[in-house]
């Protein structure tokens, strides 16, 4: 141990005469681990969320959509073949998207159609983690009854179904647009009205897509709509890795050619994702602004302790002490303040954040949020953040009271000056 930090601990720990000064040592380091502790719990629950809100978005959004230039896919057989063949692509599916009106019993909603291939659906819809209420076995079993026995069935979401009044094995009435069968690029449609039956209902937990997506059957989507058999709106392409996805989104462009364009899920969900992050952003600032006013302490606990402790300072210099050595006293003491606060508040915080994720103890609205319990996930780039930047505060805040201590003149003080 070196001179300096004996000092410092001998300044921090003997406080018989100094109680005021031991009572703002003592805020400084309850200021710097209540704000470490608050922000390791914020921060665990902000990713939890992010996190939650990307697996759900996944588990219902492609994570690539091809789409054609021309506003429809032509013998696209052949360009799912091509996609299925590619590196890295674990899944290719056409479907058929049009805006509609439903009609239930309870009135009438715009909704967004989706044409898909009951079969196929589980390769890009990922139901064992985005469907609830009825679980999401009964969910599949819901979505393998789309080509109906007698009526064609549809699936709809639970939000959608709720306005729609609609329950299962009920009639839903849909109006599309249709093409009589001489393509979607002419310009030439009319209004067509179906009736289907409700085979079930799935929640996601994100409303707008319970609240305004139905599902029918590829092949009766084609004729609401009159498209061709060989004709579909774009193709779902699943990969293996989600976040390179922009990247396999450019090389299935290169393969396709110029008449073909994609978007990866980050590019349709860029501005709720920059939401996110602009929100962690201000939420880190504002939290950071609890450690540097406990930073601020520290500077008055080591004013006053410099000012308390001049004539030991004027002694030490005497017997031989050099003026930076006197600095690092009270530079190792706020650091020691600054450690001592962090180590605190990292234990508290990462103690809460696991409780809450482990026991659950907080209830959030239903409805109201992606899940009704908060998600909580702790990442090490933050935990290390939150750990190294008190440390800087605290450290900064030792400068001026070191600088104050090693400048003093020893004679001056010696005389009571």
């Amino acid at each position: 141990m070196t001179f300096e930090l004996f000092v410092a601990l001998r300044y921090l720990l003997t406080r018989r005469k100094q109680a005021f000064i031991s009572i703002i040592s003592l805020i400084s380091v309850a200021g710097v681990a209540l704000g470490v502790a608050t922000l390791i719990v914020v921060f665990g629950i902000m990713n939890g969320l992010n996190a939650d809100l990307k697996m759900r978005i996944l588990g219902v959004s492609p994570h690539i959509m091809v789409l054609s230039m021309r506003q429809t896919i032509n013998d696209y057989e052949d360009v799912v073949k091509r996609l299925k063949a590619m590196d890295g692509v674990t899944a290719a599916v056409p479907f058929i998207y049009s805006e509609v009106m439903i009609s239930g019993l309870d009135g009438v909603k715009g909704a967004v159609l989706r044409g898909v291939r009951p079969e196929s659906l589980a390769q890009v819809l990922s139901l064992d983690k985005g469907a609830e209420g009825a679980g999401a076995e009964e969910t599949r079993d819901a979505f393998a009854k789309l080509k109906g026995n007698g009526l064609p069935g549809i699936m709809v979401g639970w939000e959608l179904a709720k306005t729609l009044g609609a329950k299962p094995g009920q009639r839903l009435y849909l109006l599309g647009q249709w093409s009589g069968g001489t393509g979607v690029d002419t310009g030439s449609f009319r209004p067509s009205v179906r009736i289907f039956e409700l085979e079930g209902t799935f929640r996601t937990g994100l409303y707008d897509y319970d609240s305004s997506v139905a599902y029918i059957d590829l092949e009766q989507a084609a004729r609401l709509l009159g498209y061709p058999p060989d004709r579909v709106t774009g193709i779902e392409v699943r990969v293996s890795d989600v976040y390179n996805a922009d990247r396999m989104a450019r090389r299935i462009n290169d393969m396709l050619g110029p008449s073909f364009y994609t978007r990866d899920w980050m590019d349709m969900n860029m501005n709720l994702f920059g939401t996110l992050k602009l929100e962690k952003a201000g939420m880190l600032l504002v939290l950071l602004l609890i450690v540097l006013l406990a930073a601020f302490s520290i500077i008055t606990t080591l004013v006053l302790l410099v000012m308390e402790k001049s004539r030991d300072i004027a002694v030490l210099m005497a017997l031989g002490a050099r003026r930076n050595s006197i600095g690092r006293i009270f530079m190792y003491q706020g650091a020691l303040i600054g450690f001592i606060g962090t180590t605190v508040g990292l234990a508290a915080g990462v103690t809460l954040a696991l409780l809450l994720k482990r026991y659950q103890f907080v209830h959030l609205p239903e409805g109201v949020y992606t899940s009704d319990t908060i998600p909580v996930l702790l990442g090490w780039v933050d935990m290390t953040v939150v750990a190294v930047a008190p440390l800087v505060f605290c450290f900064m805040a030792t400068l001026y009271p070191a600088r104050k201590a090693a400048g003093m003149d020893p004679s001056e003080m010696l005389r009571g000056r």
